[in-house]
């Protein structure tokens, strides 16, 4: 659940952020007649997201059990790669994210107004279908054959309906947030959740026979941390960690998390100590 939610609020914020950046950037220019245009933008990339996730989830069903796992271990393994690019990609990027929009707005304005419409859909789109796709490859990881995906999937609504109201407050000026340091902190607790993620996406393709030493196990502690207990729960719930893991989840996951979490602290570091961009403290609407 935790997982879902700190998920549906960092992908949710980062959307927010742009839009409240592409928003603010035009009232001060003068030309709120062209905001319905980055609506109409945002507007379908919300639609393409919501769509690409209801293909996720209703889309493999019919299929034989193999088919379904081979599927979903493909998604996962293709979800860690998103998330991960991200995770980096909003580390290297965040402090000059405002300076690079503008440029792109001013270019559109002058040659068209159409081309604001490709740029909200862009900017936000991406971050809609990276979402959908690691809330899915998550919500798989965290629930049982059977169970119900209603749970994760409040969570990460929570968690998108917190980004908004961030959002607007960071957008109207009354909520000023270190977004440097939030993007690290959940930086690094997404590449730890994209580890499980990882993981369980190793199994679904040793389940549908595609890898191998499904019951080659590294270990088993069911007897002592029971998948149905509480703390067992929270751990496959946060952390997406399974009481019986191969010897291959358990490598992958390693070969993961050490030299991925590593590179991440790396590029953080060298962030904090470079000067950094000029920038607007806060987003005005005028």
């Amino acid at each position: 659940m935790l997982s879902n939610y700190l998920i549906g609020l960092r992908e949710g914020l980062e959307a927010c952020l742009i839009v409240a950046i592409l928003i603010a950037y035009v009232n001060r220019s003068g030309r709120r007649d062209v905001l319905p245009k980055v609506w109409i933008g945002v507007g379908l990339a919300v639609l393409l997201s919501v769509g690409f996730g209801a293909l996720l989830t209703f889309g493999p069903r019919g299929l034989t059990f193999e088919a379904q796992e081979a599927i979903g271990g493909t998604l996962s393994i293709i979800a860690v790669g998103f998330v991960t690019w991200m995770v980096f990609w909003m580390a290297k990027n965040s402090r000059g994210l405002s300076a690079d929009l503008h440029g792109q707005i001013d270019h559109a304005m002058n040659n068209g107004q159409r081309g604001l419409v490709v740029i909200a859909f862009l900017a936000v789109a991406r971050e809609g279908l990276e979402t959908a796709l690691f809330l899915w490859a998550a919500t798989q990881a965290t629930t049982s054959a059977g169970d119900s995906n209603l749970g994760p999937l409040t969570a990460a609504m929570l968690g998108i309906g917190t980004a908004i109201v961030l959002g607007y407050l960071f957008y109207r000026g009354a909520l000023r947030i270190n977004l440097a340091k939030f993007f690290a902190w959940t930086g690094g607790f997404l590449i730890l959740v994209a580890a499980g993620v990882l993981a369980y996406g190793v199994h679904d393709l040793q389940e549908a026979g595609i890898l191998p030493g499904l019951n080659d196990l590294a270990f088993d502690v069911s007897e002592t941390i029971s998948p149905d207990s509480w703390f067992g729960t929270l751990l496959k719930g946060t952390f997406n960690f399974s009481p019986a893991t191969t010897w291959l989840q358990a490598v992958v996951w390693v070969a993961y998390v050490v030299p991925t979490m590593w590179l991440f602290v790396r590029v953080i570091r060298r962030k904090s100590e470079s000067p950094v961009r000029a920038a607007p403290a806060a987003l005005p609407q005028k």
